[in-house]
């Protein structure tokens, strides 16, 4: 197929959820079984794991000219079978082929990152593809398998055949807004709230709130040495046993301490347009040793009121690394830039969809309760 009817010639951007299927039926997606009900998201694709699972030493990339199945010939210690389900250990590194794989044509390129339930589970998940010197990077005419690379940080997880930890976004061109481009769409659109005073600058800023609710509510922290989640079971996890609320009295700071992990939330309620699409980007380290926000992809219409989703805030998973850190409410912690749509999407996210996350303030995860 070509690019033009992809994008029914509308120019570079994401592509839309009608363009994903017309890559499915046009055999530049490759998947072995029909799509789920909910697997394609507005601007992305859920990709799902396959039948089979290694683990491995360590986590690795195959580099130039090198496959992942010749990898795993020397790295994987053991295979285990996904069709009824397994449990996936913390601290342990798997790789699972993914039952999607690739024959894209030359100028459409792919970017991959957990979804947002994984991401809130802290479950470190990233894709690799066959000769790719970098992870969730599928570069544009790749032709190939895909595989998921999965290491549970925090709670053990159920998974199989069938389940969706990560998404995939196609991209042809350079759609990502100039900061002046985003300057103006944020005049015409509120983007963040806080008005003509946002911050852009490579992007546009995010903050942490330290205040919270009227009880002090701003976070959870993660228990260690849980029960397992399973991950295609919403609801089935009693928050309590899993998580440990974080209230903040008067100070409005938070200690992160080495190596535990928060969701915590954006003081901004966050907008995304429909014909825009929206991620946040690793944040710089020279500001503090933490990393915030594992899964970094919005669709059109997160936080769209005509969509349900006024208000919506970003939940940030965050970790320290190394040193305890000091948060301080309103504290910059990360950055969203904007992208273009091809065309909208036929359905957005929020009412359109049932979304989980829509209209959200702090939010844990869909498996709890």
């Amino acid at each position: 197929m070509r690019i033009g009817e992809m994008v029914q010639s509308t120019g570079e951007g994401i592509l839309s959820d009608q363009a994903i299927r017309r890559l499915v039926s046009g055999g530049e997606i490759i998947t072995p079984a029909p799509l789920g009900a909910r697997q394609v998201q507005p601007a992305s694709l859920d990709l799902r794991l396959g039948n089979v699972a290694y683990r491995v030493r360590a986590s690795f990339l195959p580099g130039p000219g090198v496959s992942v199945a010749k990898r795993l010939e020397q790295l994987s210690l053991h295979t285990f079978d996904l069709s009824q389900g397994a449990v996936l250990e913390t601290g342990c590194v798997y790789v699972v082929p993914l039952l999607e794989s690739l024959n894209l044509p030359k100028g459409l390129s792919a970017a991959a990152n957990p979804k947002s339930s994984t991401g809130r589970l802290d479950v470190f998940t990233r894709v690799i593809a066959d000769g790719v010197a970098s992870f969730d990077t599928i570069p544009d005419g790749y032709s190939g398998a895909l595989y998921a690379e999965i290491c549970p940080q925090t709670f053990p997880v159920v998974v199989r055949r069938g389940s969706t930890l990560s998404q995939i976004r196609f991209r042809f061109g350079q759609p990502a807004l100039s900061d002046a481009e985003l300057a103006e769409l944020h005049n015409s659109d509120v983007l963040v709230s806080g008005g003509a005073d946002a911050d852009i600058g490579g992007g546009i800023a995010l903050s942490v709130d330290l205040i919270g609710d009227s009880d002090g509510l701003v976070g959870y922290r993660a228990k260690r040495h849980t029960g397992v989640v399973d991950v295609d079971q919403p609801g089935s996890c009693d928050l309590k046993d899993y998580w440990e609320p974080i209230h903040v009295n008067g100070d409005n700071r938070l200690i992160l301490d080495p190596d535990q992990f928060y969701i915590l939330a954006s003081k901004e309620a966050v907008h995304v347009p429909p014909m825009y699409a929206a991620e946040m980007v690793p944040f710089n380290p020279l500001v503090g040793e933490f990393r915030v926000h594992y899964a970094g992809f919005m669709d059109p219409g997160f936080g769209h009121a005509g969509a349900g989703g006024s208000g919506a805030r970003v939940v940030l998973e965050v970790r320290s690394h190394k040193v305890p850190f000091i948060l301080e409410d309103g504290q910059i912690i990360g950055r969203l830039i904007y992208e273009r749509m091809a065309e909208r999407p036929a359905k957005i996210y929020g009412t359109d969809l049932g979304s989980n996350y829509q209209a959200q303030g702090l939010k844990l995860s869909k498996h709890f309760r």
